[in-house]
């Protein structure tokens, strides 16, 4: 017999995600809210991103980045710094800048990224150069841009996403004019990598404590 999917849940296969992530947020998150957030991330991702497969895995980590960074601001910002890295389709320069600062900075610091209109997935010759960095892109992916993340984030840095980029008072915001890498030659690619990575390390030495 076909069970019903639940009716907090679009896909019923969310389920087993739903009880992993309350189990790791009980007594701070209800059932309720775990489930609202994972719902709202899967249809985000189907609709906006237009992701097709492993959608449900990929629903369940947006969910847990979502959850953390809403843990994040109702406990007032404490724990490492966090960094949000917006471009418009979070599969070139958001992504490089986020994979970057996460090798370069070694856990002192939270990172996201996330796209105005994101893409269906990351660009290929953005993971190659990124390889060549000894950075691994295999858990990457596009994700939509959610209030949860901007009020999380200590920094946001734009790059080229113009009149969609979020505006929050209070946080720092910085704007990278970096070329986009979407359909240029690998050599170009390999460019915007560098650039993105000096644009890093300036931005490490800024934060308190590096």
């Amino acid at each position: 017999m076909t069970t019903s999917p639940s009716p907090a849940l679009p896909d019923q296969r969310l389920a087993a995600g739903a009880a992993r992530l309350a189990a790791r947020h009980a007594g701070h998150f209800s059932p309720e809210t775990v489930q609202r957030l994972l719902a709202d991330s899967y249809l985000r991702l189907a609709e906006t991103a237009h992701v097709q497969t492993h959608l449900v895995v990929l629903a369940e980590r947006l969910a847990a980045e979502r959850l953390a960074a809403l843990a994040h601001t109702q406990a007032a910002g404490a724990g490492a710094p966090r960094v949000l890295f917006v471009c418009s389709h979070n599969a070139g320069r958001s992504q490089m800048a986020a994979a970057l600062l996460k090798l370069r900075a070694g856990g002192r610091v939270t990172v996201s990224s996330a796209g105005t209109d994101p893409a269906a997935e990351v660009e290929p010759e953005v993971a190659q150069v990124l390889r060549e960095a000894g950075v691994a892109l295999e858990d990457a992916f596009p994700k939509p841009l959610t209030d949860e993340v901007v009020q999380a984030a200590d920094i946001v840095v734009t790059m080229g996403c113009g009149d969609a980029c979020p505006v929050v008072p209070g946080r720092l915001y910085l704007n990278w004019p970096v070329a986009d890498p979407d359909g240029a030659p690998i050599a170009a690619v390999r460019t915007i990598r560098d650039e993105i990575d000096a644009h890093i390390t300036e931005l490490l030495t800024s934060l308190p404590g590096h």
